[in-house]
């Protein structure tokens, strides 16, 4: 098989301190932003633990960001350095730096709001005793240990992934980086270097599934998130993989809020699981979930202060997802923002398709809605009033989107459907343009 890049704890804690060393020879300092936007690899990984370790925050950019749109989020985020594509760039053998033990704060993402504009989701640098606890609960709640290999299945410029390769590191295992997710690649490594865990989308345990020849027969944890999983999937999947292996999780970029276990799950099908330790979830009166966390998971959206009071009531915060906590404590989820198309485990917002698609010469106006994908959990669809060609169209989005936002059909139509008020209703869209709606199927 083709060679797969192996991060081992010791040779990334050398390369975390020369990371660190060229960090503070070009002036970075506890509490600024580091800006990075590369490909997943050692390199990557270096240089966001020396970046944390030191109480540095990076700022981790998906690399295929139209060029616009990295260059407001760059200029956004005010980083002391941006590195670029060029994470090793850091790692020439300079003056090395000490560590701290744990990481010093969180990573800053940028994850979409309901407008569609990103948001940052900052944390600050945290005390160390926040720092250790924070470690510590990751840690404990996977079991990462020495012996681990950890599968890299999704991007590390997403906040799931990362989290779990940096823990995995710190808790003295190995991470595995087989490059973008590539089926076969995927099922080779899984059968020939053993992986001990993975996190992943619904999507790659589809297409895994699929696909013959793949021993599982390694996972001890086997970590989904990121879309609902339909229920003939997940069985699928429970029923493939070593008995008590594969976990669920609800969260989000901003907070983490459940754990399931597959015991649980077989229990309650469908279900998130219940509350991580130290937190609790209820239900307001709109039936919008808040969860209880404790202080080392508290965050604000960046330059935001008016969307960080709207999302904390004390202690409890929310992301704007629709539930209910049933009596024995496990949570459901009823359905996330409406307007929200969580397409691969990426969320996407319709809003900022459409405002690229508005600004094409031939668009009058445009709505995106997502419909079910048996691949994808969704898939993002547009319908547009204007004479726009439909290829000319898709092409304008390929240059000004990056790919889980571009529309996957283009619709010409006369109208759009609209409320007695005027607002588009972009939910009925599936019935105007005769596709299906409703959750997919597995």
């Amino acid at each position: 098989m083709t060679a797969v890049p192996v991060v081992r704890a010791a040779d990334s804690e050398r390369d975390q301190r020369r990371a660190a060393g060229a960090l503070r020879a070009a002036g970075v300092r506890r509490g600024d932003r580091l800006l990075v936007s590369a490909a997943s690899s050692p390199a990557l990984v270096a240089v966001v633990l020396g970046a944390l370790r030191t109480g540095v925050v990076p700022v981790v950019l998906d690399p295929a960001l139209p060029a616009a749109e990295r260059a407001g989020l760059a200029a956004d985020a005010d980083a002391a350095l941006d590195l670029g594509d060029d994470p090793a760039a850091l790692l020439d053998g300079g003056p090395e730096a000490d560590l701290a033990d744990v990481p010093l704060a969180r990573p800053m993402h940028y994850t979409s709001g309901t407008t569609g504009r990103r948001k940052g989701v900052w944390s600050g640098v945290l005390t160390e005793d926040d720092a250790r606890a924070l470690a510590a609960e990751e840690i404990g709640l996977w079991g990462f240990g020495p012996a681990d290999r950890h599968l890299v299945l999704s991007p590390l410029h997403h906040s799931a992934p990362l989290r779990f390769a940096v823990h995995t590191l710190l808790a003295g295992g190995e991470v595995l980086l087989p490059g973008p997710f590539d089926v076969a690649r995927a099922a080779e490594a899984i059968t020939a270097l053993r992986p001990t865990t993975t996190f992943c989308v619904p999507t790659h345990l589809q297409r895994l599934l699929a696909h013959d020849g793949v021993d599982w027969s390694s996972f001890r944890r086997l970590v989904h998130a990121g879309a609902p999983c339909p229920e003939p999937l997940k069985r699928a999947v429970i029923a493939a993989a070593p008995p008590g292996s594969v976990w669920e999780f609800y969260g989000s970029t901003e907070a983490q809020f459940t754990v399931c276990s597959p015991e649980d799950w077989l229990a309650h099908p469908g279900s998130v699981g219940r509350a991580r330790p130290g937190r609790r979830l209820e239900t307001d009166e709109r039936g919008q979930l808040w969860c209880t966390v404790p202080r080392w998971a508290r965050f604000e959206y960046w330059r935001a202060p008016e969307k960080t009071a709207g999302a904390w009531r004390g202690d409890r915060v929310t992301v704007g997802d629709l539930g209910r906590v049933d009596d024995d404590g496990v949570v459901w989820l009823d359905g996330r923002r409406e307007d929200l198309v969580i397409s691969g485990g990426v969320n996407v917002y319709p809003a900022e398709v459409e405002a690229v698609l508005d600004a094409h010469p031939g668009v009058v106006e445009s709505a995106v809605v997502g419909v079910p994908d048996t691949e994808w959990g969704q898939r993002v669809v547009a319908a547009y009033v204007g004479d726009a060609d439909p290829a000319d169209l898709a092409s304008w989005a390929r240059d000004r989107l990056s790919p889980a936002k571009r529309p996957k059909s283009l619709h010409p139509v006369a109208e759009l459907p609209r409320t007695t008020t005027g607002k588009v209703r972009r939910l009925d869209l599936p019935d105007v343009l005769d596709l299906p709606s409703g959750p997919a199927r597995g």
